[in-house]
C-alpha cells in the first residue's frame, strides 16, 4: 500500500492490556430490565385508555393521545439518541435517556391534568432507545461467544413488557388508582439509573465528529408527519385535511433528508451503509415482522373480551383477557437462549427464517383456531415464539454487517424500521375493527371475518419477510488451522468493500506465499480493552478521498472491522488491541491496495492511494494513431457517461466507472469511419485499442 507518515506501534504480539470485567451475567440483566421497563411504557396505559375521558375530563380521541404521543417522540428519539451513543458514550445516552423517562413520569403524576400527562407521556417515549443501545453495549462489553444469547434476551424483552403490561398496568388501577403506573414507572427508572451508574461500564468505542443537526430536524418532521398520518388517519378520516398534509409534510422533509445525508460529511444516519445488502433486507424484514407481530398484541384481547352473544367472543373482563396474554409472554423468555443456540449453530440467517416461518404458521393456525380460549392462547404463544427468534436474529446480523463503531446507530434504525411497521398494522387493525361490522342486539361489533382479516395480512407480511430474508448473503466462514493462501483473502465475503463482491485483485496479494493460522489459537477478547484507530485516505496531492473504504483484517484473514470515510477522508475503525494488522484500502477509481501496518490509537494513519484506474488505449487507422477520434463511454442502457478525443499519437484517457458493463466508441466524424465494443470494468485499469472501420455503404 502507497503510505506516507505512517505512525509504528511497538512490533510483536498485542499490546492490549489484560483488564478486569464485569460479570456479563450482571450486565446483561440490568440490561434487559431496562427494556423490560421501557416496553411496558408502550402497554401500560392501553388497558386505561377507556378510563382517562373520565379521570382527566377529556373525549374520547383527545385520550388516544395519550398513546401516540408516546410513539411518535419514541420513533423520532431512537435514530438520534442511538447516534449521540455512537458519538458521546452509550452509558451516557442511556442515563440522559432514563432521566427524560423520570422526568416525565413525574411531570404527569405530580400534574394531574391532561396537558402534563401528554407532556410526561412524551418524555416516556424517549425510552425506546434504550433497547438498540443496550444491545450495542452487549456487543462492547460482552465476551463474542455470549452476545448471541445476551441479545436474543434484549430483543425479548420487548415481547415480555407487553405481555405483562395489559394485566399489570389493570391490577394497579384496580387497588392503587391510575397514578400508581407512573410512579411505579419512575421507582423503577430511578432504580435503573442507579444500577447502569453502578454495573455498566462507558465503552471507550466512539465515533468522532460533530452531530448532524440538520439531519436530525429533517428525519424528525418526516417521521412525525408519517407516523401521525399512519395512527391518527383513522380518526381524522383519510381523506381530510389534516391527514393529508401530514404525509405531504412527511414527504416533502424525507426527499430533502435523503440527498442531504448523502452529502454531508457526518451523517446522522449512514445511507451508504443501510444500503448495503444484509443491513437493506435485515430493515426490510423488520418492518414486515414488525407489522405482523404486533397484529398478535392488537387483536388477541379484543377477542376474548368480545360478548359471547358475537359468536365468537368469550366476554372477558380486560384484567383476565391481559392475564391470558402472559403466556406469550414468557414463552419469549424460554425460547430466547434456544434462539441463541440456533444463531450459534446455523447463524442468524437461519434464525431470522425459522421464526419468520413459525410466525406465518402461528397465524394460519389463528386464522382458523378460534373455537375456545385455549386454543386462541396456544395460538398467541406461537406467534411470541416465532417474534422471539425472529427479534433475537436481526441485531446479530446488523452487528455482523455494519463498522463496529455505528452498532448503535444502526440498531435504533432497524428499531425504528420496527417500529413503523407496528404503527402500520395498528392503522390496518383499526380499519378491519370498524370496517367490518355486525349488529348485534343493538350493538355494533366487529365480525370474525375482521380478525381473520387481520391474521391473513399479518400471515401474508410473514411469508414476504421470509423471502426478503432468504436473500441475505451468509457470513464468511471461518478460516481453517493451517496455512492459508493469502490469494483467498480476496474471496472472503466480509473482505470485500460495501455493496460489491470481492473479486481476484480486487484484495491484492502480499509479498508472502501464504500465511499461518495457529492451531488451537484461543482469543481472550473479552479480557483486552478495545481501541479506536484514525485513519486519513489521501491522494497523492494530499486531497482526502471521499467514500474510500478500509477492511482492517488479522493477519490470518479474520475480519476485524471496517470503514467508509467521510467527505474529509477520515474513519475510525475499533481493533481489539495495538498490534499488527492486514489494511486494505479501495475507492471508486483508486487501484486498490494492502499491507500489513502496526496500528494504535495515537497517531491517525495516513494511508495514500496513489494510482488512478483510467480507461485508455489508442484511436488507429491501418495500423497507427488516429489523431482527433471522438471517443465516447455509454451505458448498455445508453446512457452518456464520458467523451473525449484523443490525441497526436491517437492515444485517450478517461476516468474509469464504477464496474460494470459498458459501450466504447470511437468516431471518425469527417469520414464517418466508426467502431463500437462491449468492455467490462472491474476495479482495475483497462487498455482498450480499437482499430476504425470505413462505413458500411448506405442503400434505399
Amino acid at each position: 500500500m502507497s503510505t506516507s507518515t505512517i505512525p509504528t506501534a511497538p512490533t510483536g504480539p498485542r499490546s492490549g492490556i489484560p483488564t478486569p470485567r464485569r460479570s456479563s451475567t450482571l450486565i446483561t440483566t440490568v440490561l434487559c430490565l431496562a427494556g423490560v421497563t421501557v416496553s411496558l411504557q408502550q402497554t401500560l396505559m392501553v388497558p386505561l385508555l377507556p378510563d382517562f375521558p373520565g379521570i382527566l375530563g377529556i373525549s374520547t380521541d383527545d385520550a388516544s393521545w395519550l398513546v401516540t404521543i408516546t410513539l411518535l417522540t419514541g420513533a423520532v428519539a431512537t435514530p438520534i439518541v442511538s447516534r449521540l451513543a455512537d458519538m458521546f458514550g452509550k452509558r451516557k445516552m442511556m442515563l440522559v435517556t432514563l432521566s427524560m423517562m423520570i422526568l416525565g413520569s413525574l411531570i404527569a403524576v405530580l400534574g394531574a391534568t391532561f396537558p402534563t400527562v401528554l407532556v410526561g407521556r412524551a418524555f416516556q417515549g424517549f425510552g425506546s432507545a434504550l433497547i438498540p443501545v443496550g444491545i450495542a453495549i452487549l456487543r462492547d462489553e460482552l465476551p463474542r461467544a455470549k452476545v448471541a444469547s445476551a441479545t436474543a434476551f434484549m430483543s425479548a424483552t420487548l415481547g415480555i413488557g407487553a405481555a405483562l403490561g395489559l394485566p399489570l398496568s389493570g391490577l394497579m388501577f384496580e387497588h392503587f388508582g391510575w397514578s400508581s403506573i407512573f410512579w411505579v414507572s419512575a421507582v423503577a427508572g430511578v432504580l435503573l439509573f442507579v444500577a447502569i451508574v453502578a454495573v455498566i461500564p462507558e465503552s471507550a468505542v466512539r465515533t468522532k465528529g460533530r452531530f448532524d443537526v440538520t439531519g436530525a430536524i429533517l428525519l424528525s418532521i418526516g417521521l412525525t408527519g408519517f407516523l401521525l398520518g399512519v395512527s391518527k388517519g383513522g380518526h381524522w378520516g383519510w381523506t381530510t385535511e389534516p391527514t393529508i398534509l401530514a404525509f405531504v409534510v412527511s414527504a416533502v422533509a424525507l426527499t430533502i433528508w435523503f440527498p442531504f445525508e448523502l452529502r454531508v460529511n457526518q451523517p446522522m444516519v449512514d445511507l451508504r451503509t443501510a444500503a448495503r445488502r444484509p443491513v437493506l433486507l435485515t430493515n426490510i424484514a423488520a418492518l414486515l415482522l414488525g407489522f405482523a407481530m404486533y397484529a398478535n398484541s392488537l387483536s388477541t384481547t379484543q377477542q376474548l373480551q368480545l360478548p359471547e352473544i358475537s359468536g365468537f367472543g368469550f366476554g372477558l373482563s380486560a384484567l383476565t383477557a391481559g392475564l391470558c396474554m402472559v403466556p406469550a409472554g414468557l414463552a419469549m423468555v424460554v425460547f430466547s437462549p434456544i434462539s441463541a443456540v440456533v444463531t450459534r449453530r446455523f447463524g442468524p440467517k437461519s434464525t431470522l427464517i425459522l421464526g419468520g416461518l413459525v410466525l406465518v404458521g402461528a397465524y394460519v393456525f389463528r386464522a382458523f383456531a378460534t373455537g375456545s380460549i385455549g386454543m386462541i392462547i396456544t395460538g398467541s404463544v406461537l406467534v411470541n415464539i416465532g417474534t422471539a427468534f425472529a427479534y433475537s436474529a436481526m441485531p446479530i446480523i446488523i452487528m455482523r454487517s455494519v463498522p463496529i463503531t455505528e452498532t448503535a446507530s444502526a440498531n435504533g434504525l432497524n428499531t425504528l424500521v420496527r417500529s413503523i411497521g407496528t404503527s402500520t398494522m395498528s392503522a390496518l387493525v383499526a380499519a378491519f375493527l370498524t370496517g367490518f361490522t355486525m349488529e348485534v342486539a343493538g350493538v355494533s361489533m366487529p365480525t370474525e371475518g375482521a380478525f381473520k382479516a387481520i391474521f391473513a395480512s399479518a400471515a401474508l407480511a410473514g411469508v414476504i419477510a421470509v423471502v426478503v430474508t432468504l436473500f441475505i448473503p451468509r457470513a464468511a466462514p471461518a478460516l481453517p488451522a493451517g496455512p492459508v493462501p493469502v490469494g483467498a483473502l480476496g474471496t472472503l465475503p466480509d473482505a470485500a468493500p460495501p455493496g460489491r463482491v470481492a473479486r481476484p485483485g480486487q484484495v491484492p496479494t502480499l509479498a508472502a506465499p501464504s500465511v499461518t493460522v495457529p492451531s488451537g489459537k484461543v482469543t481472550t477478547e473479552a479480557a483486552i480493552e478495545e481501541i479506536v484507530a484514525r485513519m486519513n485516505v489521501l491522494r497523492a496531492d494530499l486531497r482526502p478521498i471521499r467514500q474510500a473504504v478500509v477492511v482492517v483484517m488479522e493477519l490470518s484473514g479474520e475480519p476485524v472491522d471496517w470503514s467508509r470515510t467521510d467527505n474529509g477522508g477520515e474513519l475510525s475503525v475499533v481493533l481489539p488491541g495495538a498490534g499488527r494488522y492486514l489494511v486494505v484500502a479501495s475507492a471508486d477509481g483508486w487501484a486498490p491496495q494492502s499491507q500489513v501496518v502496526d496500528l494504535s490509537d495515537t497517531a491517525p494513519l495516513r494511508i495514500t492511494l496513489g494510482e488512478r484506474l483510467t480507461l485508455s488505449g489508442r484511436a488507429m487507422l491501418d495500423g497507427a494513431g488516429f489523431e482527433g477520434c471522438l471517443v465516447v463511454l455509454t451505458s448498455t442502457g445508453g446512457e452518456h457517461l464520458a467523451s473525449t478525443r484523443s490525441g497526436p499519437d491517437g492515444s485517450y484517457e478517461l476516468t474509469l466507472p464504477a464496474g460494470g458493463r459498458y459501450l466504447l466508441t470511437m468516431l471518425d466524424p469527417a469520414a464517418r469511419r466508426t467502431r463500437t465494443r462491449q468492455i467490462v470494468v472491474l476495479a482495475q485499469s483497462v487498455v482498450v485499442d480499437l482499430e476504425l472501420a470505413d462505413p458500411e455503404p448506405v442503400t434505399s
